[in-house]
């Protein structure tokens, strides 16, 4: 089982070290807000708020005892630990206006199923990374109109200057490469690269316009070790690599993670007073499914949330928590009986534990462009 260490504890180490050693600036890793942009992999109720739908138990299930937060998962995800970790609220979906939502410390416009290109009619999610960016610009345009009506507004939204001093937090792509699996072949996706980061380098632009200057870009992960992906294009043994995942969706996301990472580089050449920093999120992922026991993991690939049994416990027909007759029997995908064993929740996403060790990956600074390990004390190695 793999143990957990709360965000709360390592806020504690953040603050002694800060005291006790010269060497670490707290005070650079004090963002007064977080504006986030992605797909599900931070989606924290978009999608289900945007479309009017309904996740299912056993969504939710490990931290916030119910599915209705929209999150694809059975707890936390990354972002979700991250702003913890900066002793920030968890952020509030953009498009969801249930349960008293307070905007005052940021906003998450990441949508599940959104690509950096343009939707399309087919496409699981219309919010486009493009589409976020434009929520994103009215949502700080009406904010500054309330500002300007009084201060009765202030507790609800951010005050103007978080805009500037504020994170602006970048993971999407993973749907681009992914979805176009289905209709192209290797070497097309990979010639459509250079237009999805065309399109990407733009929301930049528009964001970095409107005064934003503190950018965190996570790159893609392994895509070929998604247990959906592993279900739909690994039946031939000779197109897995040594764990497992499908070598083709893995060297897609390496190709498209070179040209992000390039990309990053000529944008801080480019906006010389913003910060940009590159996460290499595909490295912490990879050592994580590679040494899964080593953290405490026991299935790397397997779905925590499915149907079908070993190995990979997924069927495409039945999602987490749906009920359905398959060739006249029914059936369920429920809940494995311990989460913490699984680095994937449901075929697609990853489980709360697994999201957990890669937030503190992260949070080592030590997998960044520039690294900022000199500024956190999260060298020590903690032990999940």
């Amino acid at each position: 089982m793999a143990t957990t260490i709360t965000m709360t504890f390592v806020l504690q180490i953040l603050i002694f070290v800060s005291i006790f050693s010269p060497c670490v600036h707290a005070s650079d890793f004090d963002y007064p807000a977080v504006f986030n942009f992605g797909d599900s992999n931070s989606d924290t109720g978009e999608l289900t708020a945007g479309l009017g739908f309904f996740l299912q138990a056993p969504n939710g299930q490990t931290f916030f005892k119910t599915p209705t937060t929209g999150r694809f998962c059975d707890g936390r995800l990354i972002v979700d630990f991250l702003v913890d970790a900066m002793d920030l609220p968890f952020l509030n979906a953009y498009l969801d206006s249930i349960g008293m939502p307070n905007f005052r410390k940021g906003c998450n416009f990441a949508a599940a199923g959104s690509t950096v290109l343009p939707a399309t009619a087919t496409s699981v999610s219309p919010f486009s990374f493009g589409v976020q960016v434009a929520q994103f610009l009215r949502f700080k345009s009406r904010v500054l109109e309330l500002l300007a009506k009084g201060k009765k507004y202030q507790k609800y939204v951010p005050a103007e200057d978080y805009f500037g001093k504020g994170l602006y937090t970048l993971d999407i792509g993973q749907n681009d490469l992914a979805g176009a699996f289905y209709s192209k072949t290797f070497d097309q996706i990979v010639a459509s690269i250079p237009t999805i980061l065309v399109e990407f380098e733009t929301g930049i632009k528009k964001l970095y316009d409107q005064g934003a200057r503190y950018f965190w870009v996570h790159n893609t992960g392994p895509l070929g070790c998604l247990t959906q992906n592993v279900a739909k294009f690994g039946t031939d043994p000779s197109k897995l690599d040594e764990q497992g995942c499908v070598s083709g969706h893995n060297q897609a996301a390496k190709l498209f993670n070179l040209q992000l990472h390039a990309l990053c580089t000529k944008l801080r050449g480019q906006y010389t007073d913003a910060s940009i920093t590159y996460v290499d999120i595909y490295t912490i992922k990879s050592n994580l499914i590679a040494n899964y026991s080593r953290y405490g993991f026991e299935q790397p690939i397997a779905a925590c949330c499915g149907y079908g049994g070993p190995p990979l416990n997924y069927d495409s027909r039945v999602s987490c928590g749906q009920t359905k007759v398959l060739n006249g029997t029914t059936v369920t995908a429920k809940a494995c009986n311990d989460s913490t064993e699984y680095v994937n929740w449901d075929g697609i996403h990853y489980t709360e534990a697994a999201n957990q060790y890669v937030s503190s990956q992260i949070l080592t600074g030590k997998y960044s462009d520039p690294p900022f390990s000199d500024q956190m004390p999260f060298l020590l190695k903690l032990k999940f």
